[in-house]
């Protein structure tokens, strides 16, 4: 599965160490950004990137995004069609969100969260899978159903 990473200046070094862990556990990654540290850069200019890319193929990539807060990340990735993006704390609920909310972006604190710890969230969220439960997909039919009635205002 490909996987887009993207960070700001904040989330930059718990981004490259995603990266490398995402790498080594066999997924294909594209770094949207920053290749380099850039202090001052912009969180909204990089989850956008990810998040324009899994809105065009939302079953088939996912995005891990990563900001100070990850809050910042999460309300870029979230106004895209098709992307349902998660702010992970802890395994079990980024596990329920693949499950329940068939999630495809997570994103990350990396004021609050340390590199192992993210690790362990990446490595849960991954290979979970969306349950297709009814109750499940009556849920997100509602979700797609707002942001198409959303467009149109």
């Amino acid at each position: 599965m490909l996987i887009y990473i993207g960070a700001d200046h904040r989330g930059f070094n718990l981004k490259e160490s995603v990266k490398d862990y995402l790498k080594s556990s066999g997924y294909e990654v594209i770094d949207v950004g920053s290749p380099q540290l850039v202090e001052g850069d912009d969180y909204p200019d990089v989850a956008a990137l990810a998040a324009r890319k899994v809105s065009m193929d939302p079953s088939g990539c996912r995005a891990v995004l990563v900001c100070g807060s990850g809050v910042g990340v999460d309300i870029v990735a979230n106004k895209f069609p098709h992307v349902r993006s998660v702010l992970g704390f802890n395994a079990d609920q980024v596990m329920a969100s693949r499950n329940d909310d068939d999630t495809n972006v997570l994103c990350l604190a990396a004021d609050y969260i340390e590199d192992e710890d993210a690790k362990r969230l990446v490595a849960a969220w991954m290979p979970a899978s969306f349950s297709g439960e009814d109750r499940h997909r009556r849920r997100l039919k509602k979700i797609d159903d707002i942001e198409t009635r959303n467009k149109m205002m």
